[in-house]
């Protein structure tokens, strides 16, 4: 495995993997790897025949400051796992000046997708995340790119950047990973207080029973039965509990408005932001 800090670096490796006939995979992320990460850079193995893993830390999708200078930068460990659980081909780990030598002013549409959830609570966020995805996809040009569903509305956005710019691209969503006690594995895990860590796996677990609870409740119900049932564990708070349309990611009133029916979750525990979702109806 061959880690490579310009661009300049990655295209060389990338074009020799091209001339070798090889279908290429990129794995975006933002380092701190764990075991969800790893799942992804295994599913691109074993769909392509060169990896690369990109870990970057982007400024631009950070609208609280704190939030950025706090996440957790750990290259040396992140370098090591891959190498030890993965056959990934190429780490691509910039630093800000590569990657934006100048600011970034592009602004994208993505219309309501982006105006709801994630983007009504962090806003900048999504334009910040696709002009990151969009730099990575030309510094790549992979065939497929890999992306988890814990990030559900990210996939949406990366999905419409993709066919806006009509990008001829596979976007290849993956399962989201959990530990043994249910919770979304996730990097900011580590920033959890032992407190708050012993409360979070309730979050997967009360999305779990509002399955069986949307059997008899509406889905205005069942966002507040969710709502009531996390926000009475000390320690938790629910920011959002949304149930939408899984293509339009607009709210439903009604379970059968959609064939597609997903439960998006934001939940604080303590100062650590926490995401997660739940399919009712595929």
């Amino acid at each position: 495995m061959r880690i490579v800090t310009t661009i300049a670096e990655l295209k060389t490796a990338v074009a020799q993997a091209r001339k070798d006939g090889l279908t290429v995979g990129l794995v975006p992320t933002m380092g701190a790897l764990h075991n969800g990460h790893l799942s992804l850079v295994n599913k691109a193995c074993n769909e392509c025949q060169f990896v690369v893993v990109s870990i970057f830390v982007n400024p631009t999708q950070f609208n609280n400051p704190d939030d950025l200078r706090t996440y957790p930068r750990t290259l040396d460990a992140d370098t090591a796992l891959l190498s030890n659980n993965t056959k990934a081909n190429v780490v691509f780990a910039p630093s800000v000046e590569e990657v934006y030598p100048e600011p970034d002013t592009r602004q994208f549409s993505f219309g309501a997708i982006a105006e709801v959830m994630e983007g009504k609570y962090r806003p900048g966020h999504f334009n910040g995340v696709a002009q990151v995805v969009s730099k990575l996809f030309m510094f790549v040009e992979p065939d497929k790119a890999f992306f988890g569903e814990k990030d559900f509305q990210q996939l949406a956005i990366i999905r419409k950047m993709v066919a806006d710019l009509q990008l001829n691209i596979e976007i290849v969503p993956c399962p989201i990973v959990r530990e043994a006690d249910g919770l979304a594995v996730s990097s900011r895990n580590t920033l959890l207080t032992e407190q708050f860590r012993s409360v979070a796996p309730h979050i997967a677990a009360t999305l779990r029973a509002s399955v069986e609870k949307m059997k008899e409740l509406s889905p205005k119900q069942t966002i507040e039965w969710v709502t009531n049932q996390i926000n009475s564990f000390g320690g938790l708070e629910v920011e959002y509990y949304s149930i939408v349309d899984g293509l339009t990611l607009q709210d439903i009133a009604n379970w059968n408005d959609t064939n597609y029916v997903v439960g998006c979750i934001t939940v604080y525990a303590g100062k650590v932001r926490l995401i997660d979702n739940i399919c009712y109806k595929k």
